[in-house]
Order: structure tokens, then sequence, then C-alpha cells
């Protein structure tokens, strides 16, 4: 009886520690060893700088002359025998540029010097008529419708040599008119004289930049007309990369009702002909007061849904996306002109590859 009771016992005893066992075994096949995530990408981070930068407003506009003057033939018929200038030749004011063959000028003003010679000839006939008849008068001997006549012979004849002096100074003139001068100094920007040809009176020449003077003309629309003022810094870009510093000369008091736009008109220095030339369709920027801007790398503005956004890390190592508008630009850098937390780490290298809550590691 013992012995089964002991047997019993034993069998309990074994099948209390086949359970615990089994537990154990259960519980350990049941644990999963943890899994560290991983980073999505490797990234670098900038920290937005406060700088400061100056107001702009950017257009674009001609380069023409500020003055051009046409320069053409003050008398007509004549032949062309000499022209002296060439385009780009520096001339200065009185400069002869063209000479006309004066063979019949010359005959002419011939013509007229005899002429005035013999009305002289014929006043002075008339003039000794008249004083005879006044010394004669007051006695009688002659009569008085004689002597009207002679005094009248006498105005008649002086009018004459005026009218011949007259003449002969329109033939003088015309002999000024055989030399073309420069009405200013400057540069000749076209020619149109030809050795040889006959032209009429008024027919152009030559095309002079007076000064050898030039000007950009901005067109602005009314909205950023009125922010310009005379005497503001402008600052042109050149085609060869140059930069041109110039001055506001003027703003033009109308605005065109076909396009709501008005001129602008900048000074541009003297040195900038090796720059701009008439003609140039170019871009330039007008300079207001500075101002503080919080800049970011340009790099880190990504497009999503339509919007410009940056991706912030925050503590945890993972990326949020966070909306923003943007401003001015300097070089590789960007304004921001919303707001910005003021520990804010923007991803800058990377930024277009992530999407929010990608966990990122961050490299110097």
């Amino acid at each position: 009886m013992q012995v089964k009771q002991r047997r019993g016992i034993y069998r309990q005893v074994l099948c209390t520690v086949f359970i615990f066992i089994a537990l154990n075994v259960c519980a350990q096949t049941d644990k999963k060893p943890a899994v560290t995530p991983k980073p999505a990408m490797t990234v670098t981070v900038a920290q937005p700088q406060s700088q400061t930068l100056s107001q702009r407003l950017s257009a674009n506009g001609t380069v023409s002359a500020w003055q051009e003057a046409s320069v053409g033939a003050e008398i007509g018929g004549l032949r062309l025998t000499e022209v002296r200038v060439n385009v780009g030749d520096q001339v200065s004011a009185g400069q002869v540029l063209a000479v006309f063959a004066n063979d019949n000028v010359i005959a002419e003003i011939n013509q007229a010097k005899a002429a005035l010679n013999e009305t002289k000839a014929l006043a002075l006939e008339a003039k000794a008529n008249a004083d005879r008849a006044r010394a004669l008068g007051p006695s009688g001997v002659i009569s008085t419708q004689q002597f009207n006549k002679d005094v009248t012979a006498e105005a008649t004849a002086q009018a004459r040599v005026e009218s011949a002096l007259a003449n002969l100074a329109v033939h003088e003139l015309r002999m000024k008119q055989t030399l073309v001068h420069a009405p200013d100094g400057g540069v000749i920007s076209s020619r149109s004289a030809s050795v040889g040809a006959v032209v009429g009176v008024g027919t152009e020449l030559f095309r002079l930049i007076r000064g050898n003077r030039l000007e950009w003309r901005a067109d602005l629309v009314s909205a950023e007309l009125f922010r310009i003022k005379p005497g503001q810094k402008v600052r042109i870009a050149g085609p060869n990369g140059s930069e041109v510093n110039a001055q506001v000369r003027s703003v033009s008091p109308t605005v065109d009702p076909q396009n709501r736009t008005g001129m602008v008109y900048v000074d541009l220095p003297a040195s900038a002909g090796s720059v701009l030339k008439p003609g140039m369709f170019v871009r330039g920027e007008f300079e207001f007061s500075s101002s503080a801007a919080l800049m970011v790398p340009q790099q880190s503005v990504v497009v999503r849904d339509g919007f410009q956004q940056l991706y912030l890390v925050g503590s945890d190592q993972r990326v949020s996306l966070h909306k923003v508008s943007v401003g001015r630009r300097q070089g590789d850098l960007l304004e921001i002109t919303s707001s910005l937390p003021s520990d804010a780490k923007v991803v800058v290298r990377g930024a277009g590859f992530l999407t929010a809550g990608d966990l990122v590691k961050v490299v110097p």
C-alpha cells in the first residue's frame, strides 16, 4: 500500500517538472529578438541664417541712345564729292562730315556779285540826280514832277542794292551748306551718304548719338512704377555677365493705356558703351533699402502637392514637412518669408528623395 502511494507521489512530481519545463520552452519559443529600425537615407542639415539683403525689383528694357541727331543735307541738287566719317567714328561739334561739289554755287556767287556792283553803280547815279534835284528845287528851275521822279529813282536804286546784297548772302549761305557739319559731339551710329550721290534737301546722311550717351528704358507695370524715384540706383546685367551701375533719370508721367505699363529712363555711365549697345534687350534690378531676411540653401526647398516645403529633422531623427513661402534669392540661398522654428534643422542634401516620417541619419 505504501509502495503504491509513493509511486503516485513520484508520478505527480514528474508531471509537475515536465509541465514546468514545457512552459519554459514555449515561453522561450514565443519571445522574438528586438529589431532596431534603420534610417531611410543619410542627409545633411542646415539651420536658417539671418542676413541683410537689399530689396530689389527686376525689369526688362531696351538700351537706346539718349538723343540721336539726324544730320541731313541742307542743300539739294549737288553731288557729294567727299565723305569723311564712317559708322562708329567719334566726332566733335562743328566737324566736317561730308562735302558737296560747289562749282555751281561759286558761279552763282560771282553772278550775284556782278549784279550787286551793277545796282550800286545805278544807285550812285540815282543819288547824284536826287542831290541835284534837291539843290535846284527851291529855285524853281525844275518842276515838282521831275523832283519827285529823281528822289523816287534814288530810293528805288537803293532798294535794288539791298536786294542784290540779300541775293549774294543767299548764295554765300549755300556755299557754307556744301559742307556738312556735326551739330554736336558724339559717335556716328549710321551713314547713308555715298560719294557721287546727288541728294535732295533734307535727305538724311548720318545719324549721331549725341555725346555718346546711352540710356536704358525699362517697362514697368503701373503698380511698380510708383516705387521708382529719380536718382535711384540700378544694376544692369550685360550680355557678357558683367554688371553696369546706373541711375534713374526720370519716370514717365503717363502709362500706356494698351498694356498698362510706364517707361523708366535710366542714365548709363560713359563706360557702359563697351558692354551695352543701342538696341540690346537686357535685364536690370532697381535697388531699394535693405532689410533682414531668413535664408536657407536653395537645394533644401522642395515642391510637394504644388507647394514649396522644407523637411525639418525632429529630435527623434524623423523628418516632417513644413510649408513655406519664399522671397528673394542671393546666390545659392533663398529667402523664407514665412515663420520657422528658431531651432529648425532643415534637410539640404537628400531632401528631394524623402517622405514625411522617414527616419534619417544626419552627417556633417
